[in-house]
């Protein structure tokens, strides 16, 4: 049996449009990952910002904490329920209003008032973040021949392995030396700058024809869509598991330097960043096998991370190549736009649901090793079973396949 037709084809344009001059694939692509760049720096620099973002609520660092849980909660509720609502717009339409009521929320993030306020819009801020992301990446493959897509989501994926390195230090140095409330407005200003630029650049384009919200939840009936969900969700967990501990670990185990941290934070960006730009070529040859490459690397080099903490250069190379695992995202976006069929926004975005149910599940276990006394190194264990779990689904995801043809 074939692969499903794919909607990778040069977009269609508007009526009125046949004489408008198109802007290069590669200004679309930047625009996207704007977008990403935007999103990534907002969803790591708040954890930064918390300590200061406490003292200005007049609220605990553990209260502050629920913040960042609220903002993933949007992601999960947010990444269906858009992209459903959504798909009778045309990509460029949605892409637009999805940047922009991100900035917008950012917006009121940075002038919250009090603690409920903040609680209330770092929720509403989620909501556009995975529906942007499954749009972008259906956008940017239908630009590129098919053998190049996971190439070209890898290149949206790319703005938010830079603000790893570029925009969360900046926004953390903003918050710490002016006011934390700048982390988010900074972010509110990136979101406006994405949709501008998604306007001057991106095609104008039609909605898919015959689509509709019902045949979209189409894709929930789809085993290969929660196989390949339940491998990121599981299989990421254990990336998430050991960064959230990092800085801990450093300080605790390590005993290194408060200034060495922010630059293996940056170090991990870098390998996030490498992975995204080498490990798309091999997964636009071979899918399943760079996937299943990607998981069995991670678990090896999270295994190894236990016995790298004691020493900061150790502790960098080791991270760096969790961060390279972290290109694991790209492939399975475009895993989704094979086995969704006709369903494809919805699946597209449901990936960073997933993803932010990783981000949910890897620290909680990390912490459930950590308080049970098995010390801070033990996330690197607890992060490669994560890893193997992941897979064994693909595995499982693989077989399943074969046997349908």
């Amino acid at each position: 049996m074939s692969a499903p037709a794919l909607d990778t084809a040069p977009l269609s344009f508007a009526p009125g449009d046949g004489k408008r001059e198109t802007a290069p694939v590669a200004l679309v692509h930047l625009a996207l990952a704007m977008g990403g760049f935007a999103i990534g720096t907002t969803e790591f620099a708040t954890m930064s910002l918390l300590p200061y973002m406490a003292d200005g609520l007049r609220i605990s660092a553990p209260t502050a904490g629920h913040v960042i849980s609220a903002y993933a909660l949007g992601v999960v509720v947010g990444a269906p329920l858009l992209a459903v609502l959504g798909v009778r717009l045309a990509r460029r339409t949605l892409l637009i209003l999805l940047m922009g009521l991100f900035g917008l929320f950012n917006a009121l993030s940075a002038l919250a008032p009090d603690y409920h306020w903040m609680l209330l819009f770092r929720f509403l801020s989620g909501l556009p973040h995975g529906a942007y992301f499954g749009v972008a990446a259906l956008m940017a493959a239908s630009l590129v021949p098919p053998e190049q897509r996971t190439r070209a989501v890898g290149y949206v994926m790319l703005g938010l392995t830079v603000a790893t390195i570029i925009g969360v230090p900046t926004a953390s140095v903003l918050g710490a030396s002016v006011n934390w409330r700048w982390g988010f407005a900074v972010v509110a200003g990136l979101a406006l700058l994405c949709a501008a630029m998604v306007a001057k650049f991106a095609p104008h384009d039609r909605p898919v024809a015959g689509t509709s919200p019902l045949r979209e939840l189409s894709a929930l009936a789809k085993g290969q869509v929660w196989l390949t969900l339940a491998i990121g969700a599981i299989g990421f967990g254990g990336m998430f598991c050991v960064y959230t501990y990092v800085a801990s670990t450093l300080i605790e185990v390590t005993h290194a330097s408060r200034a060495a941290i922010p630059l293996v934070f940056a170090v991990f960006g870098v390998g996030m960043t490498l992975g995204n730009i080498v490990a798309p070529r091999f997964a636009d040859r071979a899918m399943m096998p760079t996937a299943g490459g990607l998981l069995l690397w991670s678990v090896v080099w999270l295994a190894i991370y236990p016995f790298a903490v004691g020493h900061v250069w150790s502790m960098a190379l080791v991270v760096l190549a969790i961060g390279i695992g972290g290109a694991l995202g790209s492939v399975l976006q475009t895993r989704l736009m094979d086995v969704a069929g006709d369903a494809q926004t919805l699946a597209a975005a449901l990936n960073h649901s997933a993803f932010n149910t990783a981000n949910a599940l890897g620290p909680w276990m990390g912490g459930m090793a950590i308080a049970a006394g098995y010390g801070w190194a033990s996330t690197g264990f607890v992060g490669a079973g994560l890893a193997l779990g992941g897979l064994a689904i693909w595995g499982i995801a693989v077989m399943a396949a074969r046997r349908h043809g």
